[in-house]
């Protein structure tokens, strides 16, 4: 009797051995979980686009504890392929992640960027559309790299669109995209274009100092003219009509963009205004965040094709840089001297981290030079300049 009590009571220990994370878990998720640190210590310490890199390293964090998976995500019965559609027994991040499978939630995030745009400094100098399409030169090189490389023309898609520097861009063409590929790249990309958003200052600077000679740094631009409030209005309806008419497959991104600016422009949708950009804003940052980390999981993630991402995602980030720089700086002579080259960095789609670098750089050439304005212009043309790119894209397929 004594025997078969230990026997049981040795069962017991073995079956909580069995059922407890320790026991599941093997070298990718701890290696996972040290990373989540890491992208943890970067927003909360060094405050690193906290916003989303947060939410995106707690997800990560939380579907690579040893175990979890199978609570948090679900199962998929033996033999069958693991698609979001073959799950049973779906989790808690299953629900959220419905959000990004069906691309709702980066349309949604840019409903709220647009409801936070002032889209004047744009409308008051038109010729800053020009360096926005110029920095989405990074895109259609990357494309072709990626390509070279091996990768699909679908993932070569999603790789390039990293060098938008738009993190809610890049999910939405990741996910539209994942049908016609066979690569799970949303957790990389993501990762990647926060992590190069975060980064900016860095890299900007570096290749700001290069392309552009100092005496050309110095140039001070004339205020920019006001824009009327009927302009203001025009503005949204106009480029969502042109750009619909010309790329239907833009809509989803550039129309709820243009919603948010109308809501706020127009006057009398405050209380819209206001919950496009902090209730909404907030709740469906929140989700996206935690729903791309829960895809960075240790068995898919660490692969060799992720520092490839990476990489690649840095070329097209630093190409889109210096094709805003070259196209500021062709400008700058055909206009005799008139534009200061350092808004052409700001052609890319971070809004408005890259207008504030713009600013700070020309402010060490000349500390009275003041250039933020006029870097918003290029700035904000950006951000169109990726949500297009994203549709011509996704016309090709």
């Amino acid at each position: 009797m004594f025997n078969n009590l230990l026997v049981d009571i040795g069962g017991m220990f073995v079956n909580l051995w069995e059922s407890s994370g320790l026991a599941k878990g093997d070298w990718t998720n701890y290696v996972m979980i040290l990373i989540s640190f890491l992208l943890m210590y970067l927003a909360i310490v060094k405050k690193y686009e906290p916003l989303l890199l947060l939410p995106i390293a707690f997800g990560m964090f939380l579907i690579n504890l040893p175990g979890a998976y199978d609570i948090l995500w679900g199962t998929y019965a033996e033999g069958t392929e693991h698609t979001y559609e073959n799950v049973q027994n779906p989790g808690l991040l299953w629900y959220l992640f419905y959000g990004v499978q069906n691309v709702i939630y980066p349309p949604l995030i840019f409903l709220g960027i647009g409801a936070m745009t002032d889209f004047g400094p744009l409308i008051s100098n038109p010729k800053s559309m020009i360096i926005g399409a110029a920095a989405q030169l990074g895109i259609f090189l990357t494309l072709i790299g990626a390509v070279v490389l091996g990768f699909d023309l679908a993932a070569a898609c999603s790789i390039a669109i990293i060098g938008g520097a738009d993190g809610p861009t890049a999910i939405y063409l990741t996910q539209t995209l994942a049908k016609y590929t066979n690569e799970d790249l949303l957790s990389a990309i993501a990762i990647a274009a926060y992590s190069y958003m975060a980064l900016i200052p860095f890299i900007q600077k570096f290749i700001m100092k290069l392309l552009v000679p100092k005496k050309e740094r110095t140039i001070k631009m004339k205020p920019l003219r006001t824009v009327s409030k009927t302009e203001k209005i025009i503005f949204p309806v106009m480029v969502t009509l042109v750009v619909g008419c010309l790329l239907p497959d833009a809509v989803p991104l550039l129309g709820m963009l243009m919603l948010g600016n109308l809501l706020k422009e127009s006057g009398v949708c405050d209380r819209l205004s206001s919950q496009a950009q902090n209730g909404l804003m907030n709740t469906i940052t929140i989700f996206l965040g935690v729903s791309v980390g829960c895809k960075a999981f240790g068995g898919t993630f660490l692969q060799w094709q992720t520092l490839m991402i990476i990489g690649l995602g840095l070329v097209a980030f630093a190409f889109g840089t210096a094709g805003g720089l070259l196209a500021a700086r062709l400008m700058c002579k055909l206009s005799g001297g008139k534009i200061n080259p350092l808004i052409g960095s700001a052609g890319v789609s971070a809004v408005p981290m890259a207008a504030r670098v713009s600013e700070d750089v020309g402010r060490e050439a000349d500390p009275s030079n003041h250039l933020l304005m006029h870097a918003m212009g290029p700035n904000v043309a950006g951000v169109i300049g990726s949500a297009i790119a994203a549709g011509f894209l996704i016309s090709l397929f």
